[in-house]
């Protein structure tokens, strides 16, 4: 049972899906016979039972990993000293609105009917949920998109956050930290995502600092538990069936902490794609940090 595969190495019958089906049906063949039912008795009783996959082997970690999360935390340590902002920003899973299923359970008398195939074709539309987390207030912030996870949504996400809240939150402050995973629309490499904060400083006249989680490690993004997990745990089981059922869920999403959420919902169209040229790029304010510049950089207002 321990091995890879089973089998008669004479004959060459192997089987690798050890059922107590197959295991009984494979003892049967070599002369004992016993049932599926006896064999899971016999199993439990040596030790096994039925077990999934845990993931625990991480990948191979980049040389520079503990060196950026101390920079990390270095500049998140400064920023919280001098009660400037900072702010964790990732894109959540996309979300299929209709009547469709919604892993999870929720208490009810009767169970809940769901379409038996997940076909956009079938429901309203997708969601596309781009979340801002405040570390210093434990707020939330989350735009819901309707079309694709582009640097200018993420952008006009963050804009939105700034304008409706980090703005009167931080009236002094003349920076901003985000936080933010290594691939993806705000990736270390997106050029988009990097012409789009040139044009959110310049529109605020604020200095963005970004930095990087080392690629592999985006669970230590401060977003994914302390509000994406959350915003999980409250739709449960509940079939997203409209853009105003998601937004109600967001915005009812509470922790005994203190946790509150605020949401919108985007109808603006964001078309994937898009390419930022060299000349582009060397308009940029842009500056590469002292530690680790691929990963921690920022974008300075220019001067009109």
């Amino acid at each position: 049972m321990e091995g890879e595969t089973g089998g008669d190495p004479m004959t060459g019958i192997k089987w690798t899906r050890k059922s107590s089906r197959n295991v009984s049906r494979e003892l049967t063949r070599e002369g004992h016979v016993v049932s599926a039912t006896t064999v899971r008795r016999l199993l439990r009783d040596q030790g096994f039972s039925l077990r999934a996959n845990v993931k625990r082997i991480s990948g191979q970690r980049h040389p520079h990993r503990d060196q950026q999360f101390q920079a990390i935390q270095k500049q998140v340590k400064k920023y919280r000293r001098g009660g400037l902002p900072v702010v964790s920003v990732d894109t959540k899973k996309k979300e299929l609105i209709g009547n469709f299923y919604n892993a999870g359970h929720t208490w009810r008398h009767n169970e809940v009917a769901v379409s038996d195939h997940d076909f956009l074709s079938d429901g309203v539309g997708k969601a596309v949920p781009y979340g801002i987390y405040d570390l210093l207030h434990n707020q939330g912030f989350v735009t819901v998109g309707q079309s694709s996870d582009t640097a200018s949504f993420g952008v006009d996400s963050l804009s939105e956050w700034y304008r409706r809240q980090g703005r009167r939150q931080y009236p002094e402050a003349n920076r901003l930290l985000v936080l933010a995973d290594n691939g993806g629309c705000n990736g270390s490499v997106n050029r988009l995502w990097k012409y789009e904060l040139q044009r959110f400083s310049d529109r605020f006249g604020i200095r963005v600092d970004v930095a990087h989680y080392p690629p592999g490690a985006s669970k230590w993004n401060p977003i994914e538990h302390r509000l994406f997990s959350f915003i999980s745990k409250n739709w449960a089981g509940q079939p997203l069936r409209s853009y105003e059922t998601v937004l109600n869920y967001l915005r009812t999403t509470r922790t005994q902490t203190g946790l509150t959420v605020r949401a919108l919902l985007m109808t603006k169209k964001y078309v994937p794609g898009v390419k930022v040229t060299d000349e582009e790029m060397r308009g940029l304010r842009l500056r590469g940090s002292r530690v680790l510049p691929r990963w921690n950089y920022s974008l300075r207002p220019n001067e009109n």
